[in-house]
């Protein structure tokens, strides 16, 4: 990662997502393969260097905001900055355990932030937000990469894999896919299903075998020949108009663990 880099990580449930990133905040070790964080093997040292937000949080629910705050700050031998201080002021005297979610996540976020890490790595920050909530927590982060951090995030979310620098696809634990949203699902293809017969065009598909996704009422086939769609769909008696579009990230995605399982099966 380059300084002031957004980098998404994406993949699965069991991709390996989590791990990696234990790896790297030197919690685990890698089973194979080498890890570096600022030309290093992970240590405390590169760990002072980095701001976490874990899916759990990391928040002590009997501690007010501030409280939070201010252990945090605690731990790097700093002082809550006024800006935290003023954000956390929003959120009252209330135990953090009583807080609603996004304003959890948000304090989870400050804390990690408030020693100007070199790295923030995020697992999930956003999971549960409202739109408008995920909205303002990816200005934060792009406030801290915009002074120069490096940003590690993982989400479920496609909205805001896009709006990521640069993606790594995991898939059973091995890089998949690496590079921009254009460049990683350029490689692949989609089949678009038009008919007016959408439900009896979804249950042939499936029934084949073939992998379909709803979009309105038009059915997408990534990664499946024009032949083999054809075939069958041969019984259905409708008008049937097949044409390709390239895919999108969540077909992308589908695909590598398609592709992976194949793999993992030879």
């Amino acid at each position: 990662m380059r300084p002031g880099e957004v980098v998404g990580l994406l993949g699965g449930n069991g991709a390996g997502k989590t791990t990696l990133i234990r790896v790297l905040l030197g919690l685990e070790r890698a089973s194979s393969g080498r890890a570096s964080v600022f030309g290093a093997p992970p240590s405390l040292t590169t760990r002072h260097r980095i701001g976490y937000v874990a899916q759990g949080l990391g928040l002590y629910p009997t501690l007010s905001a501030i409280e939070n705050l201010e252990f945090a700050a605690s731990v790097h031998g700093i002082r809550v900055p006024a800006g935290a201080r003023a954000a956390a002021a929003e959120f009252g005297r209330a135990p953090v355990g009583a807080l609603p979610l996004g304003a959890k996540r948000r304090l989870a976020f400050l804390a990690a932030a408030l020693h100007d890490p070199a790295l923030l790595i995020l697992d999930e920050p956003s999971s549960g937000m409202d739109a408008l909530g995920r909205a303002r927590l990816w200005e934060l982060m792009r406030e801290h990469a915009d002074a120069g951090a490096g940003v590690l995030v993982t989400t479920h979310y496609m909205q805001e894999a896009a709006q990521c620098d640069r993606l790594v696809i995991l898939t059973a634990g091995r890089v998949t896919a690496t590079g921009t949203l254009a460049a990683i699902t350029a490689a692949h293809t989609s089949l678009v299903v038009e008919t007016p017969n959408w439900e009896g065009a979804f249950t042939l598909l499936r029934d084949a075998g073939i992998p379909v996704l709803l979009a309105g009422r038009l059915l997408r086939v990534p990664g499946v020949s024009r032949e083999r769609v054809a075939a069958a769909l041969a019984e259905l008696p409708d008008r049937v108009t097949l044409h390709p579009a390239p895919a999108t990230l969540a077909e992308t995605m589908l695909l590598a663990t398609r592709e992976a399982a194949r793999a993992g099966a030879s």
